[in-house]
């Protein structure tokens, strides 16, 4: 998600507003297999939270329907949430399914529009549909940058793993090495870097906190 690259996010967001039309406001509508393994997701992103019993603020970047929202509510008592997302048909459902919920405001487009103690992102990074290696990788880049700006306290995001199996592995989406992302993370933003690869999907999840 970047403001440098518009057709590189056209085809993400016509990618996705397609799946949202086909199986709606669901799992399937952000191109997840099932709800249990999208929660499973906000649960590893959302390790990112160290301050869990006071309030905080959290940027979801990319947050389709907001279904991270549901989640947290579960987990968390206090907190005050800004979704964002390039597909305008993804941010008029979550304003309505939200509208009732004074702490949950949502952007359309690619930037935040002010910081959060905490930013994270899933399934951002998966389809890259027919877009090179390198020309996603700058793009994660770029995004991994935007997220960095917009937090105080750290930010998280998933990516498929390129230790998934072959013949699960589809020519669209984006599987890196998770050691290189690592160590990109820990060049550009510090030291205080993790790296969760032990769950049962075909991922990993990064989480990267700021000093102090």
């Amino acid at each position: 998600m970047n403001e440098n690259a518009p057709d590189l996010l056209d085809n993400v967001a016509r990618y996705y507003a397609d799946k949202l039309a086909q199986h709606g406001a669901t799992a399937r509508g952000v191109d997840w297999n099932s709800t249990e393994s999208q929660f499973l997701r906000f649960e590893k992103l959302s390790s990112i939270i160290n301050t869990p019993n006071t309030p905080f603020s959290i940027i979801d970047l990319g947050c389709g329907y907001a279904a991270t929202v549901d989640y947290l509510s579960r987990t968390f008592s206090d907190f005050d949430y800004c979704g964002v997302d390039i597909s305008g048909e993804m941010i008029a459902i979550a304003r309505a399914r939200y509208q009732d919920y004074p702490k949950c405001r949502f952007v359309e487009g690619s930037i935040p529009d002010a910081r959060a103690d905490y930013c994270i992102a899933s399934g951002i990074f998966n389809v890259r549909l027919d877009h090179s290696d390198s020309e996603w990788l700058d793009h994660l880049i770029q995004t991994l940058d935007v997220m960095d700006r917009f937090s105080r306290r750290g930010f998280a995001f998933n990516c498929l793993t390129s230790w998934s199996d072959a013949d699960r592995m589809r020519e669209t989406l984006y599987y890196p090495d998770p050691a290189k992302i690592f160590s990109l993370c820990v060049q550009h933003y510090g030291r205080h870097v993790a790296l969760l690869h032990d769950y049962e999907l075909y991922e990993f999840t990064i989480l990267v906190r700021k000093a102090g």
